[in-house]
């Protein structure tokens, strides 16, 4: 893998070394009304890219930001909901308890005080 890295790299910087040496024409760049400037081609294009890729790195770095953020946030939800999950566990043990005690208190159904009618 490291080869086809290295073979990547290469090709790429090559290929930068050639388009800088095919473009030396003089460009010149409007940035704003009244600000211009004039530089070669092959420098526009690198420089223009150069702003891209430092753009696309800033929008990485912002993406993972927000991830963190939301990762922290769905954590705390999570550990919210696990303490909410073991309070109703525990109240349902307890109204387990409090109608298994209520029913030992209830007479049995074939010991009423009343003959049966029928």
């Amino acid at each position: 893998m490291r080869q086809v890295n290295f073979l990547l790299i290469f090709s790429f910087g090559l290929a930068m070394v050639m388009f800088t040496l095919e473009n030396t024409a003089a460009t010149t760049v409007h940035f704003l009304p009244g600000l211009k400037a004039t530089m070669p081609l092959a420098a526009l294009l690198l420089l223009v890219g150069g702003v891209g890729a430092t753009a696309a790195w800033v929008f990485a770095v912002w993406s993972g930001v927000v991830k963190k953020v939301e990762a922290i946030q769905n954590q705390n939800e999570l550990e919210a909901q696990q303490v909410r999950i073991q309070e109703l566990e525990n109240d349902l043990q307890r109204y387990r308890a409090t109608v298994d005690a209520q029913l030992g208190l209830l007479p049995a159904a074939g010991q009423t005080g009343s003959p049966p009618v029928g």
